[in-house]
Order: structure tokens, then C-alpha cells, then sequence
């Protein structure tokens, strides 16, 4: 099976149009794009899934996701694994609710 890169693509890095360590990646349907754990870069970004994007866009940043989900409200839930916690966090906001863990063991 041949495949095709859908994100990233240009090497190890930090810039908009690489990635470093993807850790996990979701399907956000109502804006056709993917979401992406961004591990080693310390980020969430979004890549449009529509032909001729060739950068994503940096939702959140500061922390390392190592998974995440998405519910039917499109909260987004994202694990950090520095801080030992789950944040929920809606579209936009920076900041996110604990939703499990977070007492910095």
C-alpha cells in the first residue's frame, strides 16, 4: 500500500510545515482537517485536509500531547505528560478545565 502525506512532509523541525514526534492525529469533520499531537514541538496543530495546504495552524502550544479526542460538543480532551493531567479545552481557548490528574506528581 502507497500512501501520502497528508501533514508535514519536510523533515524533523519546528517550522509550520514540519513536525517533530506526532504522537496522535484526529479528524475534525466539521472543518476537514486533522489535529494533531505535535509531541517534541510542544503543540497542537491543525492541518486543513483540502488539497495545497502545506502548513498547519498551532491551536495550543506550551505543553506535550501525548494523545487526545475530540467529543459531539468538539471539545477538544488533551493529555499532558509533564503535567500528568487532561485538560479539556473548547476551539480557541488557551487555557482548558482539568478534567483528570493535574496534581503535579
Amino acid at each position: 500500500m502507497i500512501g501520502q502525506v497528508v501533514a508535514g512532509g519536510n523533515g524533523e523541525g519546528n517550522r509550520l510545515d514540519q513536525l517533530n514526534e506526532p504522537t496522535d492525529v484526529l479528524i475534525d469533520k466539521e472543518t476537514d482537517s486533522l489535529i494533531i499531537c505535535d509531541y517534541d514541538n510542544r503543540r497542537v496543530v491543525r492541518w486543513s485536509r483540502r488539497s495545497g495546504t502545506n502548513q498547519g495552524e498551532i491551536l495550543l502550544d506550551n505543553f506535550r500531547c501525548h494523545g487526545l479526542a475530540m467529543d459531539d460538543q468538539r471539545y477538544l480532551y488533551i493529555s499532558d505528560v509533564d503535567k500528568h493531567e487532561v485538560r479539556r479545552y473548547q476551539i480557541g481557548d488557551k487555557n482548558g478545565t482539568i478534567v483528570a490528574g493535574g496534581d503535579g506528581l
